[in-house]
């Protein structure tokens, strides 16, 4: 864990930081010993500072990949569809509804699918995740920074 500086920089909220971390996980931990202690965290808040977009490319997209994904994504809309249309119909023709609506919906799928996939012409052959990131965490409150102050001095020093 790291420890928690204490500065009194004001914060461009309004409010007074009264520690700073290095992950969000360590700054939600203080906000939830504030509110298990009975501060009033309602006055508290988060502030991530100096922000990066991280991508974390988790594979490479072939055209088989993107046909597949168009098929499962328009299957599911299809049945969608076809449970929709299915709650005007009993029987046998509800059953067929919706498996022709999944039927339909993969297949329609699996085209959009392929052809998206063939007309970026090669650009952008991965699939990844986007995610922003800060380089510090301050806990930031507006009222009573003392006791939060101490309060998380003791947070620091009981781990």
């Amino acid at each position: 864990m790291t420890t928690p500086t204490t500065d009194i920089a004001s914060s461009p909220s309004g409010g007074e930081t009264v520690s700073s971390y290095e992950s969000y996980e360590e700054a939600e931990r203080a906000v939830d010993y504030l509110s298990d202690n009975g501060f009033p965290v309602e006055n508290a808040q988060i502030v991530g500072s100096n922000l990066r977009l991280l991508e974390q490319v988790t594979g490479r997209v072939t055209t088989g990949r993107a046909t597949l994904a168009g098929a499962g994504s328009g299957a599911w809309f299809g049945l969608f569809i076809g449970l929709l249309v299915g709650l005007f119909s009993t029987g046998p023709a509800w059953v067929g509804l919706v498996l022709g609506g999944l039927l339909i919906g993969a297949v329609w799928g699996a085209i959009f699918g392929f052809f998206a996939h063939y007309a970026m012409q090669g650009r952008r052959d991965f699939a990844s995740n986007r995610t922003l990131v800060a380089a510090r965490y301050d806990v930031v409150v507006t009222t009573e920074a003392e006791r939060a102050r101490t309060l998380l001095a003791k947070l620091g020093t009981s781990v």
